[in-house]
């Protein structure tokens, strides 16, 4: 393989485990990334989606015990049924609304600038959401995911269909849906994690079957080092995350994606940057 190639491999995925569970998308930061490491193409949209497999099972590996319990508890605990039927209700949005539009998104959406104005856009989103908590401190209505019923699966899942906009952020829309819609901070970040086990899943899988005769065994390897690179990143950032939502507000990820947002529209107006498509 060349280095180069594998380098870029590496750095994609960073990028991609870092950036798939903050508020900040992580397929904003790829299309970016891979812009200027000229590393794009069709091949490389898919190698994208692909790597988020290793984010997936930082997940999986993060939360292995509750994951244990639910696979346990599938046939006999009520508890546990209804965290699963939750989570498959959540993922239903997206998944069919992806199926419909995916390809018009990925005509005309997955370009540096239109996943900047998404920066900007989820970034005032965020501000406007953490001021209305602010003057609700103490008012959320859901504690743990357990609490969380039906409805409020529901919601959540059509906030993350809004994900499907490159730069929205998957991890964002649903944190900050649930924040929104009565969840606490802990909650919502812990829902989004489980949540991101069937959407990445079935994105990943999706991809590839459907991309696969652009694909050859010769790929793997790349494949392979953006993976190991995305789970590695993406089990540190979970573990930060964790702690960090213990004592901050997102406000800090708002202006990032809004100054980042600014910057990235402003190069490619003034042509300091040449951001590829």
């Amino acid at each position: 393989m060349d280095i180069l190639l594998a380098i870029k491999a590496i750095i994609m995925g960073l990028v991609e485990g870092f950036t798939e569970f903050l508020p900040i998308s992580s397929t904003g930061h790829l299309i970016l990334a891979g812009s200027l490491l000229n590393f794009t193409g069709e091949k490389v949209k898919v190698f994208e989606i692909a790597i988020q497999a290793g984010a997936m099972l930082a997940v999986i590996w993060e939360f292995r015990v509750r994951i244990g319990a639910v696979l346990a508890g599938l046939t006999s605990d009520p508890k546990q049924q209804k965290f699963v039927v939750n989570l498959i209700v959540a993922f239903l949005p997206a998944a069919v609304l992806g199926l419909f539009f995916a390809k018009m998104i990925k005509q005309h959406l997955f370009s540096p600038v239109p996943v900047a104005l998404a920066f900007i856009v989820g970034g005032i989103v965020i501000l406007w959401v953490e001021k209305r908590n602010k003057s609700r401190v103490g008012l959320a209505r859901i504690e743990s995911v357990d609490d969380m019923t039906i409805r409020d699966a529901f919601k959540i899942g059509c906030a993350q269909a809004f994900a499907l906009i490159p730069g929205t952020s998957r991890s964002g829309a649903t944190i900050i849906g649930g924040m929104l819609f009565g969840l606490s901070r802990k909650a919502s970040t812990e829902f989004s994690f489980f949540l991101a086990i069937p959407t990445l899943l079935a994105a990943t899988g999706y991809s590839v079957y459907k991309d696969r005769a652009l694909l050859s065994v010769a790929d793997l390897p790349l494949f392979g080092i953006g993976g190991v690179a995305s789970f590695i990143s993406a089990f540190l950032c979970v573990r930060w995350l964790l702690r960090f939502i213990s004592t901050h507000d997102f406000t800090v990820f708002a202006w990032y994606r809004i100054v980042f947002g600014i910057v990235v529209i402003a190069t490619a107006h003034y042509n300091w940057v040449v951001w590829a498509d």
